[in-house]
């Protein structure tokens, strides 16, 4: 090796540049509600947990995850180049091109579709249902100022197709889960945009904070979190949860508290702290709670 190329930073593999390009990790803040929504269906069916269909589920939601976040990064490499806080992501600096990022995104969709065809025939009906709005939403920001209203109803699908997997039917009770993740995570998006609000609007990107300003987005989080707490109490009266759900519950709305306690309209400081560890802990907290009130209701390992 001559000293010239030893001066050269060493290159992340294929495999590393496209985890990090889809932030694979980030998979803890919808999958524990896509948990919650299955093991509640198997209690409700024959109280026993059926490993092979929760596996299932986990392959499926990180499949179309990955492939959203693959897309979303490769439709938006043009803005990320533009704005300070992404440039360095991979398909701007060349640690992955774009041929092989389209590759990992069409593995990533195919093994989703492959897992929900071995659950049941709803599931892959719905399948390109739970797809469209995960192209869609990246694109959300060049025509409308509530992105994030797309990014809720791509995230909602989660608890949804959690249900779907294990009955093979429909569930009211999966959609009201659904509609408390999709508003939660649409409401932390909200306050996460707020670091980007004077490169947006210099470069013409849409999103609340852009339009309406930083404090009108801190606002409509608190709202959005306001609307999430509602709705997983009514998710627990309609699934008759019990104690240790409802103490999640109580975990949750703390850890929301503390979330707009911590990030204000004039000190986005601790935003990061916000977007990542809180909302981490609450989808983690949550399904920890919900987890033990199903096996103390009777639902077997």
């Amino acid at each position: 090796m001559t000293s010239a190329s030893a001066a050269l930073p060493q290159q992340p593999g294929r495999t590393k540049a496209f985890l990090r390009l889809v932030m694979i990790e980030h998979s803890v803040f919808a999958l524990p509600f896509a948990y919650i929504a299955a093991l509640t269906a198997m209690y409700e069916w024959d109280e026993n947990i059926h490993w092979g269909r929760l596996l299932l589920v986990t392959v499926a939601m990180v499949g179309l995850r990955t492939f959203a976040m693959a897309a979303n990064r490769i439709i938006d490499r043009e803005i990320d180049a533009r704005n300070p806080r992404t440039a360095h992501r991979e398909l701007v600096t060349g640690a992955m091109s774009v041929r092989h990022a389209w590759t990992g995104a069409l593995v990533a969709l195919a093994v989703f579709l492959g897992a929900a065809a071995l659950l049941n025939p709803l599931c892959l009906a719905l399948a390109p249902v739970a797809v469209i709005p995960m192209v869609v939403y990246p694109y959300g920001k060049r025509f409308t100022n509530f992105p994030q209203a797309i990014l809720g109803l791509a995230q909602a699908m989660g608890p949804v197709g959690g249900w779907l997997a294990i009955t093979g039917s429909w569930s009211w009770d999966a959609v009201v889960l659904g509609l408390a993740v999709g508003v939660w995570i649409g409401g932390f998006d909200l306050i996460y945009a707020c670091q980007d609000v004077d490169t947006d609007r210099e470069i013409g990107v849409k999103s609340v904070p852009a339009r309406f300003g930083i404090p009108a987005a801190i606002w409509g989080a608190r709202a959005c979190h306001t609307v999430t707490t509602a709705l997983f109490v009514w998710y627990a009266l309609l699934t008759d949860a019990g104690a240790f759900f409802w103490l999640g519950l109580l975990i949750v709305a703390g850890a929301f508290v503390y979330e707009h306690t911590i990030v204000r309209p004039n000190d986005l400081t601790r935003l990061n702290r916000a977007f990542f560890s809180v909302n981490g802990f609450i989808g983690i907290a949550l399904f920890v709670c919900a987890l033990l009130d199903l096996l103390v209701r009777g639902l077997t390992v």
